[in-house]
Formats: structure tokens, sequence, C-alpha cells
């Protein structure tokens, strides 16, 4: 029985550690392509969550009067969101009739379930490094307020903007984005994982296992071919951000 047991153990254990390395899977600005949602919208959220996505990814801004909304571009539909109030952007809808979501609704949203993780991308502010802490600071905060630490992880292009993420959220998950610092410097600076553009890895093949030997998470971006796909399988990264999830889903199938 004793031998039986311990077969038993380590197969299970082979099981979760076989789980844990595979890569996952996340909707870059929801899943809108295949069913033509808008991006960024509480549909394409909502269809992410649907896919069982382990994350999807949205980007915050910051309005003139400080609301802070979701939204890719700097622009909604020709209005400019930082130089605009949430009321003025109002008057714009996505084609599905979706107005422009605040941060607090997204994430109420997202709340619903427990298992996709709300991946919050700060949107550096055009404005300057101010605004863009400012949009940090606020961000942080409500996601405090809402109680939604254990779903929100962060991403950001603005270096400070994560540093300060660390300081004000200690036990949150945050990646940089920008690519242009090395791993050690990163985990130095209270990051969490790297989350770079897949030419970067192409440059910096060597980044990837450094990241994991530091313990930081590596996550690619935005991986849509099949080529670019499989090219984030092999090197065994984390996540896979990608505007195609459902392809992304199928060849990791393929590729076990």
């Amino acid at each position: 029985m004793k031998i039986i047991k311990s077969v038993l153990i380590i197969a299970i254990m082979l099981i979760v550690n076989q789980s844990q390395a595979q890569t996952k899977v996340i909707a870059h600005r929801g899943a809108f392509k295949l069913q033509n949602l808008p991006e960024n919208s509480i549909a394409s959220l909502k269809h992410a969550i649907q896919l069982k996505c382990f994350g999807s990814e949205f980007d915050v801004h910051l309005t003139k009067d400080d609301v802070l909304v979701v939204n890719h571009d700097k622009d909604f539909y020709g209005i400019d969101i930082e130089r605009s109030t949430y009321q003025e952007l109002l008057a714009k809808k996505h084609p599905n009739g979706e107005s422009i979501p605040t941060l607090e609704a997204y994430l109420k949203e997202g709340m619903k379930q427990k298992k996709t993780r709300l991946v919050l991308e700060i949107k550096t502010s055009v404005i300057d490094k101010a605004r863009t802490l400012k949009t940090t600071e606020m961000t942080v905060a409500l996601v405090n307020k809402l109680k939604a630490q254990k779903l929100v992880d962060y991403i950001c292009f603005d270096y400070d903007a994560g540093k300060l993420i660390h300081q004000l959220a200690p036990k949150a998950e945050v990646a940089y984005l920008n690519g242009d610092i090395a791993p050690e410097q990163v985990k130095k600076d209270g990051y969490t994982g790297i989350d770079y553009h897949f030419n970067v890895f192409k440059a910096h093949p060597e980044w990837i296992e450094e990241a994991h030997k530091l313990g930081l998470s590596v996550n690619v971006w935005t991986v849509n071919t099949d080529e670019d796909i499989l090219t984030a399988l092999n090197q065994k990264v984390d996540y896979i951000t990608t505007n195609e999830p459902e392809r992304v889903f199928e060849l990791i199938k393929t590729h076990q």
C-alpha cells in the first residue's frame, strides 16, 4: 500500500508540474477578433472569460476630470481622453452600443468570476510623467477599494509607474513592457516579471532563462501568427499575449 501511495503522489506531482509549466494564454484587449467585438469593451472581456483565458489584458487612462477609463488608444473615436471629461467621452459609443467603460465598471464585471486574471496596463500619459503616476496611484487605490487585488496583475511601459505599484502594493504581480532593461535590474527594482515584444526576445533569447532563474515571469506580446506562437511555446515562456486566443489554444494542444 505504501508503494502504491508513493507512486500516486509522484504521478500527481508530475501532473501539477506539467500544468504549471504549460504556457498560458492572455487575450490582448479582451477576446475581440473572431467575434468582431470592440477592443477593451466589456463584451470582449466577457468573451475572454468564456474562452477560459488565463488573463484578459486592458488599458487604463485618466480623463481630464480624473475618471479612470478603459481604452487602448489615447483617443476614444476621435475624442482625446486625457483632455476631455468623462461626460464628453459619452458622446461616442463602441459599435456594439457600449460607452467607454470606467475602470470601476470593468473591474466589477471581471470580479463576477474568479479564474481569468485581469491584466491591467497603466497607459503612459501624453501630458507628463506626473499624470502617469497619478493614474497609477488612483488605479491601485481603486483596486484596493474594490478588493480586487487577488484578480489584478499590473503591466506598464513607464518604468517609474511599475516601481510605484510595487511600493503601493508590494504583493502585486507587476511586469515591465518596454523591453529595454535586462531581467536582473527589473528584479532589483521590484518587478515580478518581464512582458516584452517577441522581437525583444529574438534579440535577447537569453533573457528568458535569466528571468526564470531570477524567479521572474516571462510574457511575450503580441503574438498572432502560427510561426511566432510556436516560437514562443518552444521558448517556454509563461504567458502569450495575443489577439488570437482561440488559435493559441489549438496550437498548445498540438504542441503538448
